[in-house]
């Protein structure tokens, strides 16, 4: 059977039938219409997340962002407000913004200099002359999405009648508020971002922020370059409190470090890094030593990897946040994460952590793309053969709250994953 033969097969085929509960099929990789229908279905139909608090601080402060192929503005008014505008000129359709970050008073179209406040409200369009009586400008403001925030995460969405974001996120609340604990006592900030393209599809990097089966294989050079406390805090495949929770909604979380899950528990008993010294020594000097304690703790961010669907982990002391291209094409940003107003000896320490692993030069995020393209090319020779996530099937449990758990090197954040996709593809 030809790619192509298959392909018309896999697109007459319904949900139902493309995922399973131990497995998927592969046209979920590599089929165009699967894909312009995901944009539709998943990225303007749910909540997709855009910006942290942080990053739009003060009046006037944006950023641009992404949603599918749409291009949105990321905007805090001088109400205080944090609007998502759609990048988009009512008159034209030009993009009305091309800079990633800055502060600004309004936003002007290029084209024709079709002016909109910070509340994508339309101010002014010169000669108007040739609008009267035909262009009322309160008729035509940005296109505003619907925006709210749950534990200084944004998120937008195309969708008026969607549910209220707290209801979506539902049990990753919790691990969202634990996640914010390794400020130490300071809000979280983001520090800056890199990002980077792989040539696959966007659910082959969902998949990976809850797989631990791969960790010690793929990233085994990551492993060797760091010290060996280090490594032992990481090695995590036969730790029987490591395990991954599915919490509806295509959200999971994978522990990693159980000691460092809540980072406000502290039972005196776990020694601090020798690598940290100097900024034990450093912050000594002006702290007391249980504040000193909770930053050098933190320093490696919280002790596990939480994936929001469909597009952001918090991934223990950064964010992840990917953006579908094309069906064979995924843009990934790494935020790096620290602490608003803490010490700068601290941030510059994580700062060097993050570039270790997950920089463009880093033991990480390389070795985990190469991966990610290698299964897409894979996906072409195997078109009749199944994705597997049946790992840990034989030992999932369900616990009293409704999460399906099971060890973290299992598949089950995957499944929840699909059983989300799934749901929102077939309705």
């Amino acid at each position: 059977m030809s790619t192509h033969e298959y392909r018309l097969i896999a697109s007459s085929k319904s949900p139902e039938d493309l995922v399973q509960y131990d497995r998927v099929d592969v046209s979920l990789y590599n089929d165009p219409a699967l894909f312009e229908a995901e944009l539709e279905k998943i990225f303007y139909r749910t909540w997709v997340w855009v910006a942290h608090e942080s990053e739009v601080r003060n009046s006037g402060d944006f950023k641009t962002a992404t949603i599918g192929r749409r291009p949105v503005i990321v905007v805090r008014d001088k109400k205080g407000n944090i609007n998502v505008l759609e990048n988009r000129c009512r008159h034209r359709g030009a993009t009305v913004c091309e800079k990633h970050k800055g502060n600004a008073t309004g936003f002007t179209c290029p084209y024709h200099s079709w002016s909109y406040g910070l509340d994508g409200k339309l101010r002014a369009l010169p000669y108007p002359d040739g609008y009267e009586g035909i262009l009322e400008k309160s008729e035509l403001p940005l296109t505003s999405l619907r925006v709210e925030s749950y534990a200084g995460m944004v998120f937008a969405s195309y969708n008026d009648e969607i549910e209220p974001l707290e209801d979506f996120l539902g049990g990753a609340k919790h691990w969202m508020d634990l996640f914010m604990k390794q400020g130490a006592g300071f809000p979280i900030k983001t520090q800056g971002e890199h990002k980077f393209s792989f040539k696959g599809n966007w659910k082959i990097q969902l998949e990976n922020t809850t797989d631990g089966y791969h960790f010690p294989i793929v990233h085994k050079s990551f492993m060797s370059s760091v010290d060996e406390e280090t490594s032992e805090m990481l090695s995590f495949m036969t730790d029987e409190q490591a395990v991954t929770h599915s919490l509806g909604n295509g959200h999971s979380v994978m522990v990693m470090v159980p000691e460092h899950v809540d980072l406000d528990h502290d039972d005196g008993t776990e020694q601090l890094q020798e690598r940290f010294a100097h900024v034990t020594e450093e912050l000594s000097k002006t702290m007391e030593p249980a504040q000193v304690r909770r930053i050098v703790r933190s320093l490696h961010g919280a002790g596990f990897n939480l994936n929001l669907f469909p597009n952001v982990a918090m991934s223990m002391s950064f964010f992840r946040v990917l953006r579908p291209v094309s069906v064979t094409e995924t843009e990934i940003r790494h935020v790096a994460l620290g602490m608003d107003g803490g010490p700068e000896i601290a941030n510059r320490e994580r700062m060097r952590i993050h570039e270790h692993f997950q920089g463009p030069f880093g033991f990480g995020s390389p070795d985990d793309a190469e991966a990610w393209d290698r299964v897409q090319r894979g996906s072409y020779a195997g078109v009749d053969a199944p994705i597997l996530v049946n790992r840990g099937l034989n030992r999932e449990i369900t616990a009293e709250n409704g999460d399906k758990v099971s060890h973290a090197t299992d598949e089950g954040g995957m499944r929840g994953a699909y059983d989300m996709w799934k749901r929102m593809m077939s309705q």
